[in-house]
Protein backbone atom coordinates (compact mmCIF):
# COMPACT_ATOMS: atom_id res chain seq x y z
CA UNK A 1 0.00 0.00 0.00
CA UNK A 2 0.98 3.19 -0.93
CA UNK A 3 2.47 5.59 1.95
CA UNK A 4 -0.65 8.57 2.51
CA UNK A 5 0.81 11.94 2.98
CA UNK A 6 0.34 12.93 6.68
CA UNK A 7 -2.12 15.59 5.75
CA UNK A 8 -4.40 13.18 4.35
CA UNK A 9 -4.10 10.83 7.47
CA UNK A 10 -4.78 13.64 10.04
CA UNK A 11 -7.62 14.69 7.33
CA UNK A 12 -9.49 11.21 8.05
CA UNK A 13 -8.95 11.78 11.61
CA UNK A 14 -10.57 15.43 11.21
CA UNK A 15 -13.56 13.92 9.85
CA UNK A 16 -13.98 11.10 12.42
CA UNK A 17 -13.14 13.58 15.01
CA UNK A 18 -16.00 16.36 13.58
CA UNK A 19 -18.77 13.27 13.26
CA UNK A 20 -18.13 11.93 16.55
CA UNK A 21 -19.06 15.29 18.05
CA UNK A 22 -22.20 15.43 16.08
CA UNK A 23 -23.10 11.89 17.27
CA UNK A 24 -22.22 12.96 20.73
CA UNK A 25 -25.00 15.54 20.24
CA UNK A 26 -27.52 13.91 18.03
CA UNK A 27 -27.61 10.89 19.56
CA UNK A 28 -26.83 8.80 15.84
CA UNK A 29 -23.34 6.99 15.78
CA UNK A 30 -24.07 5.32 12.16
CA UNK A 31 -24.69 8.66 10.15
CA UNK A 32 -20.80 9.03 9.35
CA UNK A 33 -19.90 4.86 8.87
CA UNK A 34 -20.25 4.70 5.12
CA UNK A 35 -18.37 7.92 4.17
CA UNK A 36 -15.43 7.09 6.47
CA UNK A 37 -14.94 3.21 6.78
CA UNK A 38 -13.76 0.84 4.16
CA UNK A 39 -16.39 -1.86 3.56
CA UNK A 40 -14.16 -4.46 4.70
CA UNK A 41 -12.95 -2.65 7.80
CA UNK A 42 -12.51 -4.49 10.70
CA UNK A 43 -13.37 -2.91 14.32
CA UNK A 44 -12.05 -4.06 17.01
CA UNK A 45 -12.05 -2.96 20.96
CA UNK A 46 -10.64 -4.84 23.68
CA UNK A 47 -12.15 -4.34 26.99
CA UNK A 48 -9.53 -5.61 29.32
CA UNK A 49 -9.05 -9.14 28.36
CA UNK A 50 -12.43 -9.91 29.67
CA UNK A 51 -14.07 -8.99 26.20
CA UNK A 52 -13.35 -8.50 22.74
CA UNK A 53 -15.88 -7.02 20.14
CA UNK A 54 -14.62 -7.53 16.55
CA UNK A 55 -16.65 -6.13 13.90
CA UNK A 56 -16.04 -7.19 10.45
CA UNK A 57 -17.24 -4.60 7.24
CA UNK A 58 -19.76 -1.42 7.70
CA UNK A 59 -22.55 -2.83 8.44
CA UNK A 60 -22.20 -5.07 11.38
CA UNK A 61 -20.07 -1.90 12.94
CA UNK A 62 -23.02 -0.18 12.73
CA UNK A 63 -25.09 -2.86 14.06
CA UNK A 64 -22.64 -3.82 16.91
CA UNK A 65 -20.24 -1.22 17.82
CA UNK A 66 -21.95 2.16 16.56
CA UNK A 67 -25.38 0.81 16.32
CA UNK A 68 -26.12 -1.56 19.28
CA UNK A 69 -23.72 -0.84 22.09
CA UNK A 70 -23.91 3.28 21.92
CA UNK A 71 -28.01 2.79 22.24
CA UNK A 72 -27.81 1.48 25.71
CA UNK A 73 -27.58 4.18 28.01
CA UNK A 74 -24.56 5.95 26.89
CA UNK A 75 -26.86 9.27 26.04
CA UNK A 76 -24.98 12.17 27.69
CA UNK A 77 -21.63 10.62 27.27
CA UNK A 78 -19.08 12.61 24.94
CA UNK A 79 -16.19 11.68 23.54
CA UNK A 80 -13.59 14.07 23.11
CA UNK A 81 -10.66 14.14 21.55
CA UNK A 82 -7.31 15.23 23.15
CA UNK A 83 -4.69 14.26 20.37
CA UNK A 84 -4.30 12.40 16.82
CA UNK A 85 -0.43 11.20 16.09
CA UNK A 86 0.58 10.27 12.25
CA UNK A 87 2.67 7.37 11.89
CA UNK A 88 4.41 5.36 9.58
CA UNK A 89 2.47 2.80 7.06
CA UNK A 90 -1.02 4.88 7.05
CA UNK A 91 -1.48 4.54 10.97
CA UNK A 92 -3.07 7.26 12.93
CA UNK A 93 -3.47 6.60 17.10
CA UNK A 94 -5.97 8.74 18.88
CA UNK A 95 -6.15 9.74 21.92
CA UNK A 96 -9.77 10.15 23.36
CA UNK A 97 -11.92 10.60 26.67
CA UNK A 98 -15.14 8.49 27.87
CA UNK A 99 -16.90 11.47 29.55
CA UNK A 100 -19.82 10.68 31.58
CA UNK A 101 -22.33 13.63 32.07
CA UNK A 102 -22.15 16.53 34.04
CA UNK A 103 -19.22 17.74 36.01
CA UNK A 104 -17.77 16.67 39.32
CA UNK A 105 -17.70 19.00 42.39
CA UNK A 106 -14.98 20.59 41.85
CA UNK A 107 -15.38 21.43 38.36
CA UNK A 108 -13.43 18.75 36.35
CA UNK A 109 -14.91 16.09 34.04
CA UNK A 110 -15.94 12.60 34.94
CA UNK A 111 -13.74 10.82 32.33
CA UNK A 112 -11.39 7.98 31.97
CA UNK A 113 -8.77 8.19 28.22
CA UNK A 114 -8.93 5.78 25.59
CA UNK A 115 -7.03 5.47 22.66
CA UNK A 116 -7.49 4.08 19.35
CA UNK A 117 -4.98 3.04 16.78
CA UNK A 118 -6.25 3.36 12.86
CA UNK A 119 -4.96 2.13 9.71
CA UNK A 120 -5.96 4.03 6.48
CA UNK A 121 -6.19 2.38 2.98
CA UNK A 122 -5.40 4.13 -0.04
CA UNK A 123 -8.90 5.67 -0.51
CA UNK A 124 -8.57 7.72 2.96
CA UNK A 125 -10.76 5.11 4.63
CA UNK A 126 -10.44 3.64 7.93
CA UNK A 127 -9.46 -0.42 7.39
CA UNK A 128 -8.42 -1.02 10.13
CA UNK A 129 -9.52 -0.02 14.00
CA UNK A 130 -8.32 -0.96 17.35
CA UNK A 131 -9.81 0.57 20.38
CA UNK A 132 -7.98 -0.05 24.27
CA UNK A 133 -9.18 1.91 27.32
CA UNK A 134 -8.44 0.97 30.71
CA UNK A 135 -11.50 -0.86 32.39
CA UNK A 136 -11.09 -0.93 35.87
CA UNK A 137 -11.27 3.24 35.79
CA UNK A 138 -13.97 2.98 33.15
CA UNK A 139 -15.96 0.89 35.84
CA UNK A 140 -15.09 3.09 38.65
CA UNK A 141 -16.08 6.05 36.64
CA UNK A 142 -19.73 5.01 37.05
CA UNK A 143 -19.77 4.05 40.03
CA UNK A 144 -19.04 7.59 40.59
CA UNK A 145 -21.61 8.66 38.32
CA UNK A 146 -24.15 6.16 40.09
CA UNK A 147 -23.52 7.70 43.37
CA UNK A 148 -24.15 11.03 41.84
CA UNK A 149 -27.37 10.03 39.89
CA UNK A 150 -26.26 10.41 37.25
CA UNK A 151 -25.33 6.77 35.42
CA UNK A 152 -27.80 5.77 33.16
CA UNK A 153 -30.07 2.65 34.48
CA UNK A 154 -29.43 1.15 30.77
CA UNK A 155 -26.06 1.31 31.04
CA UNK A 156 -25.54 -0.24 34.30
CA UNK A 157 -27.77 -2.96 33.33
CA UNK A 158 -26.26 -3.58 29.64
CA UNK A 159 -22.96 -2.19 30.29
CA UNK A 160 -21.41 -1.87 33.63
CA UNK A 161 -22.91 -4.66 35.94
CA UNK A 162 -22.12 -7.69 33.22
CA UNK A 163 -18.40 -6.18 32.70
CA UNK A 164 -18.05 -6.07 36.09
CA UNK A 165 -18.84 -9.50 36.65
CA UNK A 166 -16.54 -10.76 33.84
CA UNK A 167 -13.54 -8.76 35.80
CA UNK A 168 -14.24 -10.33 39.18
CA UNK A 169 -14.46 -13.73 37.01
CA UNK A 170 -11.22 -13.08 35.20
CA UNK A 171 -9.61 -11.96 38.76
CA UNK A 172 -11.01 -15.18 40.42
CA UNK A 173 -9.67 -17.50 37.45
CA UNK A 174 -5.98 -17.90 38.84
CA UNK A 175 -7.24 -17.77 42.48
Amino acid sequence: MTQLAEGILRDTAGKLIRAHQEASQTGDWTFFVDELYAQDCVYTCEYAGVMRVEAHGIEEIKTTHYGRDMQAGWEGWTFPYMGVYAGTNNSIVTHWMNRGPGRRADGEYYETPGVSILTIDSDARIIRQFDMFDLAHQMKLCDELEAEGQLSPDLKENWVTPMKAKLVAQLNEDS
